[in-house]
């Protein structure tokens, strides 16, 4: 048995672990981080950039169908998918190959492998041990769920599957309402393909403030998206062509695929971590609010810690504990401080507490809301997007959370997180001028309506 030891030994090399990694190296620590497949994870290599990269290519082809009602000449002929598979790949490669300099150009010794924890203080990669002298990262990430008796293979189909089909197909059903199936929905729609939702609970996007989810589902049905809320699947059946659903009412759907994007669950098991004394719940490490676990020098981050599966959410969980290890005592990550977007057409993006959320905390008499609505912003028209800005507000209080539905309002979130991170008021934001004509503006007007002075809005 050969090995080495570092001061921190980081399991896993996806956006938790590679951020850890990076910010060590930079405060001084020697770092091993060991990784099973590609440096970057699931979010580099399947799921978040090689679906934004497609979703944009969807946004092409809309803007083509669109083209001739803004005076351009132009057409949607069709998906060349040799072609848009090599966009995406050629965006991966140019983020893989600049992340693998980074670690090297910062010392850290990446180690290829499958790990598992060993000991509280080392990883054991084949017949190679990394112990650490400092701490252990636990960093493993997420795998695709699917519902109990239904596995995937065949025309059932998970998020990674989907991303490289040999084929596009006709029609597709999509059991699961949340970020990943209505961004599933809304790319493959643009394609031309036949898609229906099946969501279990009442709203698409359920995790967000039910104004959004309502939104969201009316733009699906104009864009000829069939949506099927609070209904559950009884049974599925596959052949070689086609796989039949059957839902709770009898009612019988049809389609050549069925991906099934019912969330991600923590890669836990088979790591060794309950072996060594690490408390798994549900899968998920238990963690305090440092992301320690329950034994000495043992920490984790990224989606194996309970609650929003996000790479942004590791990226901070991977540096506060880089600076925890290394004595800085950093601020510990919030989430509810921690901003989602979910990059379908149109977005949804948010941060802080849904209504419903903000009345179970301070009451329903001190929660004050208002709604912006995106027919009053310039950009908005001239991109040719519906929706609106809603803030929630503490009653006399600051802003507690921001919820924005439209083409792009992604890009919007940056402002909305820091108001509700550094708790501002709406008369903070108002008097600040918003560029115009920006759809950044739409905040701007949400803020001046609910500081009670509106400009381009109605009283």
């Amino acid at each position: 048995m050969t090995g080495s030891t570092y001061d921190v030994v980081i399991l896993g090399g996806g956006s938790g672990g590679y951020a850890a990694a990076l910010r060590a190296a930079d405060l001084g620590l020697s770092v091993a981080l060991v990784e099973e497949g590609k440096l970057g994870g699931t979010c580099l290599h399947s799921g978040c950039i090689p679906t934004k990269a497609l979703l944009h290519a969807a946004e092409v082809a809309e803007v083509s169908r669109q083209a001739a009602s803004v005076g351009v000449r132009a057409s949607f002929e069709g998906i060349d998918l040799a072609g848009l598979y090599a966009y995406r790949d050629g965006v991966v490669d140019r983020l893989y190959k600049g992340l693998r300099g980074l670690v090297a150009a910062r010392d850290v010794t990446l180690v290829h492998g499958r790990g598992r924890l060993v000991s509280p203080t080392a990883v054991r990669v084949g017949e190679v041990t990394c112990s650490a002298r400092k701490a252990v990262v636990l960093a493993t990430g997420s795998v695709a769920r699917s519902v109990p008796g239904l596995e995937f293979g065949g025309r059932v189909l998970s998020s990674t599957e989907a991303l490289s089909l040999p084929e596009l197909p006709r029609s597709a059903i999509i059991l699961g309402g949340g970020v990943i199936g209505v961004e599933f929905a809304s790319l493959w729609r643009s394609f031309g393909v036949d898609v229906t939702i099946v969501e279990a609970l009442p709203s698409l996007v359920p995790n967000e403030d039910p104004s959004c989810g309502k939104a969201l589902e009316r733009a699906f049905r104009r864009r000829g998206v069939t949506v099927r809320t609070g209904v559950r699947v009884d049974a599925v059946e596959q052949n070689a062509s086609r796989v039949s659903v059957s839902l709770e009412a009898g009612v019988p759907l049809e389609a050549e695929v069925l991906l099934v994007a019912v969330g991600r669950g923590p890669r836990t098991t088979g790591m060794g971590f309950e072996d060594i004394g690490v408390t798994l719940d549900r899968g998920f490490v238990r963690v305090d609010d440092t992301l320690r676990t329950q034994v000495p020098g043992v920490f984790a981050v990224g989606d194996i810690v309970d609650g929003l599966q996000l790479a942004h959410r590791g990226f901070q969980h991977g540096m506060f504990v880089a600076e925890e290890i290394a004595g800085l005592a950093p601020t510990p990550v919030a989430d509810a401080h921690i901003p989602r977007v979910t990059y379908s057409d149109p977005e949804v993006a948010s941060v802080g507490l849904t209504e419903a959320q903000a009345k179970e905390k301070f009451g329903a008499d001190r929660v004050e809301c208002v709604e912006y609505d995106l027919a009053g912003n310039g950009r908005s028209q001239i991109i040719g997007t519906s929706g609106f800005v809603k803030l929630v507000r503490d009653k006399d209080g600051p802003v507690v959370g921001v919820h924005m539905v439209g083409v792009r309002v992604g890009e919007l979130i940056g402002e909305a997180q820091l108001t509700v991170a550094w708790e501002a008021h709406p008369g903070d934001v108002a008097p600040l001028a918003h560029a115009h004509p920006t759809q950044n503006e739409a905040l701007g007007e949400a803020f001046l309506a609910l500081a009670g002075k509106p400009l381009h809005a109605h009283r």
